[in-house]
């Protein structure tokens, strides 16, 4: 059963290519937490308004596989702030050309994990906002 892509603006979208694959033919896992680490940085980046850096990728959680030309959405929220890093939420979804109609489903999970830094790369604290 098809779903629906979540009504606020993804932070990326990007299509899955052959150059993506793992030996079984599925989009490697390790470039889904890539895109992830990268929307995820995204939205860090716009609510420090400065330098991040990840430290952790957490519950990752893979629900199921991407194929070669699905396009990819990310979707991400701040889930926590503290002293000087930042938790984001993540969800990830494929819009696949099934047939004749669009198929969209989640696929992923995930936190990420970023530290707001200085230019010498020293922890800062995160401004309220």
């Amino acid at each position: 059963m098809s779903q629906q892509l979540p009504s606020e603006h993804a932070i990326l979208r990007i299509v899955a290519r052959p150059t993506d694959v793992n030996a079984d033919g599925d989009i490697f896992g390790g470039w889904l937490m890539s895109q992830g680490d990268i929307a995820g940085s995204i939205v860090a980046t716009r609510y420090v308004k400065g330098h991040v850096v990840t430290v952790a990728a957490t519950n990752f959680r893979f629900i199921k596989p991407v194929l070669v030309s699905d396009i990819v959405s990310l979707y991400g929220k701040v889930k926590h702030v503290g002293t000087t890093s930042i938790t984001i939420s993540l969800d990830v979804y494929i819009e696949r050309k099934a047939h004749d109609y669009d198929f969209i489903d989640k696929v992923a999970e995930a936190e990420f994990v970023y530290v707001h830094i200085d230019k010498q790369g020293k922890p800062i604290p995160i401004q309220a906002i």
